[in-house]
């Protein structure tokens, strides 16, 4: 087989992830942490392009990789436009919506740009993958009950179809000719219903639907989120960190780390307890609709993300979805192969670039 070299980039708040592929095989990685200080200095994210690119290039530089040998560069895509999975071209266009941050500001804005400047100097194409703005859902997933409001896809893209396709070849089959319900167990819980390729419904992982998470309030009792938020008890900003940073299990026990709470849980805290199982319970009643979407037509229902290496959880979830099929395990999130797994499709011409 011939050799094909990538280098995958993996922009975080105060952090980037690189790492060199030949083929499958890891022979390169580093994280690079950025101090707030550092971070600081830049009033957008796009000012930070100059920035992390040099500590990438020294990264390599120190690590013996050159430029030239890489075959492809894959960057992580940030916040676009909604569009279909898949692996796509960096492109004038994309890179002008990560720019200005079409649909808001974040690190992994900066992969594709990145990715197109390196390659660039390699002689050599950049490409995105499975950025969590992948939608690919029904038109009927979308009507949410309430015409102002639209249901929106927004997930563990690129882990979760990652984790798909390792299922499907694992059961001889391509990822188009399986069905699959994959639950990502991180600090946010992403359940889709994975349909023949497309993931054509999934909780919007974000900002308030589905399970409650380590750090996500999840679906809300409506009704009496708004009596909250007309109390006068609590501000807008307030409000929506109790959604987001502050719901969940940081709401209910103070902590955002699964491992604490399975420490709270063996020390014999029993609201621990309640709360961990409360957890898990949402998680397994959020795959059971997902198996209906599918009409009870699974192949396999997958567990990923790095709750999924808790015994706890997974048996616990294990338990309440067996019947619907059998369930794999696939603990953490190898991001990083799954970005390069991406360009090495393309490049062997087992999947045709996307255009954005």
């Amino acid at each position: 087989m011939e050799k094909l070299r990538v280098l995958a980039i993996n922009p975080g708040s105060t952090s980037t992830k690189i790492a060199v592929f030949d083929n499958e095989e890891q022979i390169f990685e580093k994280t690079l942490r950025h101090s707030t200080d550092e971070i600081c200095k830049y009033e957008k994210i796009a000012d930070q392009f100059e920035f992390r690119k040099a500590v990438i290039e020294e990264a390599l530089a120190e690590g013996g990789i050159e430029i030239k040998s890489l075959s492809a560069v894959v960057g992580r895509g940030g916040l676009l436009k909604p569009i279909a999975g898949g692996t796509y071209k960096v492109s004038p266009e994309m890179m002008e919506d990560l720019r200005v941050g079409v649909l808001g500001e974040h690190a992994s804005n900066l992969g594709g740009l990145i990715a197109n400047e390196i390659a660039a100097a390699a002689g050599v194409e950049a490409f995105i993958v499975d950025p969590v703005v992948v939608d690919e859902m029904n038109d009927v997933a979308r009507i949410s009950g309430m015409p102002e409001i639209d249901r929106k896809s927004i997930f563990h893209a690129l882990n979760q179809k990652a984790v798909a396709r390792r299922a499907a070849a694992e059961m001889g089959k391509k990822y188009d000719e399986v069905n699959v319900v994959v639950a990502h167990l991180g600090g946010g819980v992403s359940v889709g219903a994975h349909e023949k390729g497309r993931v054509i419904d999934v909780n919007n992982a974000l900002d308030g639907e589905g399970p409650f998470s380590p750090e996500r309030a999840g679906g809300l009792p409506v009704g009496d989120v708004v009596k909250l938020c007309f109390s006068g008890k609590v501000t807008l900003d307030e409000m929506k960190k109790k959604i987001k940073g502050n719901g969940g299990l940081v709401a209910y026990l103070g902590t955002n780390d699964a491992r604490d709470v399975e420490k709270m849980i063996e020390e014999g805290n029993e609201k621990a307890k309640v709360i961990y199982e409360a957890m898990a319970y949402q998680t397994a009643k959020e795959i059971g609709a997902c198996a209906a979407v599918l009409k009870g037509d699974v192949d396999a229902v997958v567990l990923t993300g790095g709750i999924a290496y808790s015994k706890f959880i997974t048996s616990y979830i294990s338990e309440r979805v067996s019947f619907i099929s059998p369930v794999k395990i696939y603990p953490g999130e190898d991001e990083m192969i799954a970005l390069a797994e991406g360009g090495l499709r393309v490049l062997r011409g087992e999947e045709a670039a996307k255009t954005y």
